[in-house]
């Protein structure tokens, strides 16, 4: 009965070990599959998509400074291609055509070149003719105080014209300057400088077409006086006669 009783324990530990180790292996099997599931975080995964996305958003950044630069360039070349919003041109130009208009009152010895070469050989000439009348000498000596009149009379009213644009040339300047200092780009410095040598060429021109009528003037006066001397000797010779004495014979 002890052999059956040892038997029967024998039995029932042998079971109960075999039941401990199967619950063992199920545990830790069982375990082994709950982690499979349970583990949701992955560290290497992580940090290749934090990598990746990281990239992706240096790209993005990238992206947005070169557009940003495109929008500055193009900024820039609007800035470059404004054009000033107001010029002296007509204002220039108007000057310039009031002394042209100046320049071409010039009567009787003209700056045409063929003109003033005939009317000069014809009113200024190197000595008179006898068979020239005397009306004839004081006709011309006539036609020649009224240039020499009208020569000075045109010299002084285009120095009259061009001091009265002093301060207009004064203002013109300042404003340009003013403009030259404030162009916001490569158009509007470039027009500035060019409003600004126009501005030069035209008191150059000024100071050319004064220097012309004032030579003009003095020609002519110069002129008259050559002239007239010619027909003096002239009249005196006719005075004189041929030398001899009257006897009243």
């Amino acid at each position: 009965m002890l052999e059956g009783t040892g038997r029967l324990l024998m039995g029932t530990t042998s079971r109960a070990i075999i039941t401990t180790i199967l619950s063992f292996v199920i545990a830790v099997n069982g375990s082994r599959r709950l982690g499979a599931f349970d583990i949701v975080f992955d560290p290497t995964n992580y940090s290749q998509n934090l990598l990746t996305a990281a990239r992706a958003l240096e790209q993005i950044n990238n992206q947005v400074r070169s557009l940003e630069n495109q929008a500055q360039s193009l900024l820039n070349q609007g800035k470059h291609l404004a054009s000033l919003p107001t010029s002296v041109v007509g204002q220039l130009t108007s000057t310039i055509n009031q002394m042209n208009s100046l320049i071409s009152e010039a009567k009787n010895i003209s700056f045409d070149v063929q003109t003033t070469r005939q009317d000069f050989q014809r009113i200024y000439p190197r000595q008179y003719a006898a068979a020239i009348s005397s009306d004839k000498m004081v006709q011309d000596a006539t036609t020649r105080w009224d240039n020499s009149y009208d020569g000075l009379k045109q010299s002084l009213t285009l120095q009259s014209a061009i001091v009265s644009t002093l301060d207009q040339d004064g203002q013109t300047l300042r404003t340009l300057m003013s403009r030259s200092s404030a162009a916001v780009g490569l158009l509007q410095a470039q027009q500035s400088g060019n409003e600004l040598l126009a501005l030069q060429i035209k008191q150059s021109l000024q100071v050319q077409a004064l220097m012309a009528t004032q030579a003009r003037a003095d020609s002519l006066r110069a002129a008259e006086q050559q002239a007239s001397a010619a027909a003096a000797g002239e009249r005196f010779i006719r005075f004189i006669g041929d030398g001899h004495a009257y006897t009243g014979r």
